[in-house]
């Protein structure tokens, strides 16, 4: 199958992304419209303030449940498995991204504990060596801009604007 006929809607991984979408507008519709049924109702007025989004959110509801079954209907079920290999190529191809996320959740997790000096170092320099080529010059740019952003504006903040980053325990 080419890429025109995916784009054209013959069962491609478009169609299976758009049927995710579905699915996740649907779930955030569903949230909603029971977050609007919690509003209070005000004396002067019967409905209350959550009728509004109930009603706009509950015809969302129909709509994506249509679209949704619609797509089901659409789609071949070898689409499935061709979407899957799909999703683990882009995956492996964006590796690097996922690899960032994990080191920033990693770095938020651990700066309470070691102070945003240590943290921050530790972070800038395991990504910038990551990241860098494998030159000398690259790696002295990594340290200092490491040293930097870590130390410099820990002193920065500190020393000029009286605003103390966290420490640590």
């Amino acid at each position: 199958m080419s890429t025109t006929d995916e784009q054209i809607g013959t069962g491609g991984s478009g169609d299976i992304a758009r049927l995710l979408s579905y699915v996740a507008l649907l779930a955030a519709s569903a949230g909603l419209f029971l977050e609007a049924s919690t509003m209070p109702t005000s004396r002067f007025e019967v409905l209350g303030a959550g009728a509004f989004p109930m009603l706009v959110h509950g015809a969302l509801i129909l709509l994506l449940t249509g679209s949704i079954i619609g797509s089901l209907r659409k789609i071949p079920a070898d689409a499935y498995g061709r979407f899957a290999a799909d999703v683990v190529a882009w995956g492996k191809a964006k590796r690097l991204v996922f690899v960032v996320f994990a080191g920033l959740g990693l770095y938020v997790a651990v700066m309470p504990v070691i102070g945003y000096t240590s943290s921050t170092f530790l972070f800038l320099i395991t990504l910038l060596v990551t990241l860098a080529p494998k030159t000398r010059t690259a790696l002295v740019v990594a340290l200092v801009l490491a040293l930097v952003f870590s130390f410099g504006l820990n002193w920065l903040f500190a020393e000029v604007f009286n605003v103390f980053l966290p420490r640590g325990n």
